[in-house]
């Protein structure tokens, strides 16, 4: 399944080659839980700070458990700090 994945900031980094600006369509296997997905790019759980499912937020405590549909877009933001 296709599902488009957007890593904001410096999360950025981790995106495929054909990524364009902030996301990329990437294939994954049907039931891949959230956690899954972002670790088979080598994003940093850790730096998951937000994360959204169509503009859902998703716990940290369900992203282990809950997977994505083909078509759907899974947003990541770092911890950010300001002043």
């Amino acid at each position: 399944m296709k599902v488009r994945i957007k890593l904001y900031a410096m999360l950025g980094d981790y995106l495929p080659g054909h990524a364009k600006k902030n996301e990329a369509d990437v294939e994954f296997a049907e039931g891949t839980s959230i956690s899954a997905m972002l670790s088979s790019l080598g994003v940093p759980l850790e730096q998951c700070h937000l994360v959204l499912v169509n503009g859902v937020f998703v716990p940290p405590s369900e992203r282990d458990s809950q997977s994505v549909v083909q078509g759907d877009a899974l947003a990541v933001w770092p911890p950010v700090a300001g002043g």
